[in-house]
């Protein structure tokens, strides 16, 4: 037995480093760890435009004719579905006929749509469609590349080609938003 003390003796002497063996620590019998988990679900694809009447602006009338600038209002497509990546959607508008109390109305055909500046959130690339008539379901603006939640806003400007002769009035109809 004495030479394991005076070999235990001399290495420390000698300044030999010793190994520590950790030992594992008992857990606190005063706390627990409990495993949590949360689920996103997917929501869905929506689009809101303004609802109450708009007036795009007024002008004389002229015999050859002129064009009416006005912004709409805000258009947005919220895109809650989680989408996977590289999917997409299309908002789209049609208008029907502006139409006074008595006359002649002013067609769809002459009714433009400029998007102007998209404001987006989330990862997607988009395409301002800016159709030159909206007669038919035309799309206005196109997200692809998308990845993920994302939405766009816009405030488009609708331009109302007035022909030359048109009777003074008040012409009104509708702007209808879709997106898919």
């Amino acid at each position: 037995m004495m030479k394991r003390h005076s070999l235990a003796a001399a290495v420390i002497a000698a300044g030999i480093p010793a190994m520590v063996v950790a030992m594992p620590v008992a857990a606190d019998a005063n706390s627990v760890s409990t495993p949590v988990t949360v689920e996103i679900t997917g929501g869905g694809l929506s689009i809101s435009a303004p609802t109450t009447s708009v007036d795009l602006g007024s002008q004389a009338a002229t015999v050859s004719g002129s064009t009416i600038n006005g912004l709409l209002g805000t258009v947005q497509v919220l895109d809650a579905r989680g989408a996977p990546a590289g999917s997409g959607w299309i908002a789209t508008a049609i208008s029907t006929a502006l139409t006074p109390l008595s006359g002649p109305t002013i067609g769809a055909a002459l009714i433009g749509y400029t998007v102007g500046t998209i404001t987006q959130v989330g990862t997607a690339a988009y395409t301002a469609d800016n159709p030159p008539n909206l007669t038919g379901v035309s799309p206005v603006v196109t997200a692809t590349a998308i990845t993920g939640d994302n939405s766009a806003t816009w405030d488009p400007t609708i331009n109302v080609t007035v022909p030359g002769g048109t009777v003074p009035g008040t012409y009104s109809g509708n702007i209808t938003h879709s997106v898919s």
